[in-house]
């Protein structure tokens, strides 16, 4: 019925995203359109998958894709592709939060409302399903459990729209030797009662030992 995506680079989110309603060319029940927020016939003037497989596809390009049950998701992803002859979905790609929170906080409640609750992330909006807005909280939540929203510490920059096919200077950074070391702030006193204090400990001493 409908397919949302957010592009994550450096763990940030860019602003690019992927949204869809598909007509599902099969009855549905009346409380798929409830849970969604929508009327019966919503669905009847939008477009097929076949519309719309390839383009998702190339939203979705070789990255990896963080999924919320993952195994649910890609399996009826995995069905539509194979039946218009694109290719599928490598399970590989798929980065399950599901999993990762059950691993992380064993018995506790594993739902997306609940890793919100756990985490602090507002999903008021959340009234009823919707894809987009399910995959922007997903983000906000996936990048608490991998550790926050800057694991790299904020030193990566990154380029205004990137893509696959763009890569970036930044992608190279190293940090490199400073051209000129920087003067010591010890005094003498200082570094002849270090001296001192090291001689103590004997030969075994860190501070003694060569590589």
């Amino acid at each position: 019925m409908e397919i949302g995506a957010v592009e994550l680079f450096n763990h940030m989110p860019t602003g690019r995203t992927y949204h869809q309603y598909i007509n599902p060319e099969r009855s549905m029940p009346k409380e798929a359109f409830e849970v969604h927020g929508l009327g019966d016939d919503f669905l009847r003037d939008k477009p097929v998958f076949r519309d719309i497989g390839r383009a998702f596809l190339d939203f979705i390009g070789d990255a990896k894709l963080v999924i919320h049950n993952a195994a649910f998701d890609v399996k009826f992803l995995n069905f539509e592709l194979k039946l218009i002859g694109l290719p599928t979905i490598d399970w590989a790609r798929a980065i399950d939060t599901l999993a990762i929170s059950r691993q992380k906080f064993p018995g506790s409640p594993a739902s997306l409302d609940a890793l919100c609750r756990r985490f602090g992330v507002d999903n008021s909006a959340r009234e009823k399903h919707g894809a987009l807005l399910d995959s922007e909280i997903l983000a906000e939540v996936y990048l608490e459990l991998i550790g926050g929203r800057q694991p790299d510490f904020g030193l990566a920059s990154q380029p205004e729209k990137p893509n696959a096919s763009d890569a970036s200077a930044s992608d190279d950074w190293r940090p490199r030797p400073r051209p000129e070391s920087l003067a010591a702030r010890i005094t003498e006193e200082e570094a002849a009662a270090h001296a001192a204090f090291v001689a103590k400990l004997g030969a075994a001493a860190l501070w003694t030992k060569r590589a």
